[in-house]
């Protein structure tokens, strides 16, 4: 087969992508982006998240949010992850299947079971209240919505790790301890650069699903400030099409930033293998 043809033939095998890429992403977000700088403020819409305190608080908060529930979902898929890929005991199939769980269930759900847990009448206060004579009652804040944000992150994560995990030689730690590391320098010299691509492949993508979240903090908004939720607002109750417009086209541009950064990071590099 000649060079031209399987150029032709590259080109017709990418053709439905690039039809699928241009009609499901590409136009709809220019049109989101033009709709964007058409409201009475023009092109001044997209550059309000920084000037109007309300949307740059709640940007703010976003963000914030999203980068804390990352770093403890990466602490503790991390820890987990590895444990679980290295130990073979009774019942580990079962514990994995409920730390994996949560995948089934939708925001809404979590949203539910965070409100059982810490709401007026949930799990939480009854405790305290039995053992200190108040209520704590936490799960219409942001502390609530982190819980629930950490709840369906963990296992998106824990799946990534292991599967990472189980590629790492267990020879190079081998050599690390026999060298006098100890079990902390052999974790931060050995494990986490070997575990790098998956811990950043990951923790990209449980941002990018914390800083676009809706169902959970729809069942929560009670105190709760976060992008979706304005975005939500501006377009249902205030009927402010093209502010929620440019701040969904600013929530999209950041995460894809993040998305971007961690695949150039990450690169085509894998955990050492055996």
């Amino acid at each position: 087969m000649s060079l031209t043809s399987d150029r032709r033939l590259l080109a017709a095998l990418m053709l439905p992508a690039a039809v699928v890429f241009i009609a499901f992403f590409l136009f709809p977000l220019a049109h989101l982006f033009l709709i964007g700088g058409s409201g009475k403020t023009g092109w001044a819409a997209y550059g309000a998240v920084l000037t109007e305190s309300r949307y740059l608080t709640s940007l703010v908060s976003t963000v914030t949010l999203a980068g804390v529930t990352t770093v403890c979902t990466l602490l503790v898929s991390g820890i987990a992850g590895v444990f679980l890929s290295r130990h073979r005991f009774r019942g580990r199939e079962v514990l994995t299947a409920l730390l994996t769980l949560p995948l089934a269930f939708p925001g809404v759900v979590i949203g539910f079971m965070v409100i059982m847990l810490a709401g007026r009448q949930g799990l939480i206060p009854d405790i305290t209240d039995a053992l200190f004579g108040e209520r704590i009652v936490f799960a219409y804040s942001m502390v609530g919505l982190f819980v629930g944000y950490l709840y369906f992150s963990i296992p998106r994560t824990i799946l990534t790790v292991m599967a990472a995990a189980e590629k790492l030689d267990p020879r190079i730690e081998e050599a690390a301890r026999s060298l006098g590391a100890g079990p902390l320098r052999v974790v931060i010299d050995v494990i986490v650069p070997a575990l790098r691509p998956a811990l950043l492949a990951a923790g990209a993508i449980c941002f990018a699903t914390a800083m676009g979240a809706f169902g959970t903090a729809f069942t929560l908004a009670t105190k709760i400030n976060v992008l979706p939720m304005v975005i939500y607002t501006e377009f249902t109750l205030q009927a402010n099409v093209a502010m929620a417009a440019a701040l969904s086209f600013i929530l999209g541009a950041i995460t894809w930033a993040v998305l971007a950064l961690a695949r150039t990071f990450t690169g085509n590099t894998v955990a050492a293998a055996g």
